[in-house]
């Protein structure tokens, strides 16, 4: 089964990006910021991780105020590298672990977490200033991630004690983990530092060194302070750094040390920090119950004749076919389908099978594939198909026949005013 080595918390200002590619660990100003990271790539160096859990926050690139969550999940099994605003640096995409995602996703639901689950989405310096500091990457990252997004920007926010939470039921889904694989979770953010208003440039040495201490030592006296009280030591970026306690929930009560470096070049406070679980031996007949309640809510589902749940599983695998569907509700994809299938087609990747269900209308082999109904009705309604009759082809009935059985006889469909 999995098992969680040991965390990693660690800021996550561009500032770390800005000087790794520049290749400025000779010069004064920055080698600081080398000198601090050095012990954290020896130390994944030497335990080699199969994956990192990383939770970050995204700085309004891939996510927008038109959707905030406040816990999301990657479980895609690529992420790039987001383009913030003078185009992507220059570093390679990055591998997720989607099948360890999907896991976890499912575990924490049954721990009543209501997390949001997003694909297609790149990852901006939240995520990738502090992984370019963790290893050698110029051919490709060593491990693939496992992406959690918080939202750490518009208030209200998680609280520190629902993010101690989250990470205490992190381990649990993690240690269920069939799979023998090596994980450490990594919390990104701060430390103290506000960029906005009167107050943009605030940095307290003294709390960062105390919340040092206490994320190692105490933090149910992190978990018990408001947004305000971090706010006030740390400035109101600053509170991101609730962050670091789904991290350290994820750990063992006591944990052993093994590297810790401060620095502050200028707006933000840079730390790192590594952290090993004391040694532990998950229960393996709690482990077997823990499962079963995960499963639960889904036990028996599979035996339902002619019921296709769209699972996380389902979504990572037809992601670029629902895609393809939704999209018929821009004009433009619209337009370029009506003039041009295949060539459009080709622009979003379609496999070979998802070209011929799309051809054919195969309604039911689409969704006995992965795809949702919800994508299905937009092609519909772009190509004249009425949600009855494609509820008639998936239930292998003429559409008379079908209608025979329904308590009106009616055509109906989502489409709007524009020509077939």
């Amino acid at each position: 089964m999995a098992r969680i080595i040991g965390g990693i918390a660690t800021s996550h200002t561009p500032t770390i990006g800005f000087a790794h590619d520049r290749r400025l660990q000779d010069d004064p100003a920055w080698a600081p910021i080398f000198q601090g990271y050095a012990p954290v790539k020896a130390w994944l160096a030497e335990k080699k991780p199969d994956v990192l859990f990383v939770v970050y926050n995204d700085h309004v690139t891939s996510f927008f105020f038109d959707q905030c969550p406040a816990f999301a999940l990657g479980i895609d099994t690529h992420y790039g590298v987001a383009d913030e605003g003078g185009g992507p640096r220059k570093i390679h995409s990055i591998d997720g672990h989607s099948k360890l995602a999907c896991h976890i996703g499912y575990c924490l639901a049954a721990e009543e977490f209501d997390l949001s689950f997003f694909q297609g989405k790149n990852l901006d310096h939240g995520c990738f200033s502090p992984l370019s500091m963790l290893a050698e990457h110029e051919d490709g990252w060593p491990w693939p991630i496992v992406p959690l997004q918080v939202g750490v920007l518009q208030f209200p926010l998680p609280t520190a004690r629902r993010c101690l939470k989250l990470g205490q039921a992190l381990r649990r889904a993690i240690e269920s983990y069939p799979e023998d694989l090596k994980v450490v979770v990594v919390g990104t953010g701060g430390l103290s530092h506000q960029v906005h208003g009167e107050r943009s440039g605030f940095n307290n040495v003294s709390w960062d060194e105390q919340f040092l201490d206490l994320i190692e030592s105490d933090p149910e006296q992190l978990a018990e302070m408001t947004h305000a009280d971090y706010a006030r030591l740390g400035g109101v970026e600053g509170a991101e750094i609730i962050m670091w306690l789904v991290m350290r929930g994820a750990l063992t009560a006591k944990v052993k040390r093994v590297h810790r470096a401060y620095y502050l070049p200028s707006m933000t406070g840079i730390a790192s920090l590594v952290l090993e679980n004391e040694t532990s031996k998950a229960d393996a007949d709690l482990l077997s119950s823990y499962r079963a309640r995960v499963g639960h809510q889904l036990d028996g589902i599979d035996q339902i004749e002619g019921a296709h749940p769209f699972t996380l599983e389902a979504s990572v695998k037809t992601y670029r076919l629902n895609k393809f569907l939704h999209d018929m509700v821009i004009p433009e994809h619209r337009t370029a389908f009506r003039a041009d299938p295949e060539a459009l087609f080709e622009k979003c990747g379609l496999s070979t099978e998802e070209r011929r269900m799309v051809r054919e209308f195969d309604w039911i082999g689409m969704v006995r594939y992965g795809a949702i109904f919800f994508g299905l009705e937009k092609l519909g309604a772009v190509t004249g198909y009425s949600n009855p009759e494609m509820y008639a082809s998936m239930a292998g009935m003429d559409f008379e026949d079908f209608q025979r059985t329904r308590n009106v006889s009616i055509k109906y469909s989502v489409a709007g005013v524009e020509k077939k």
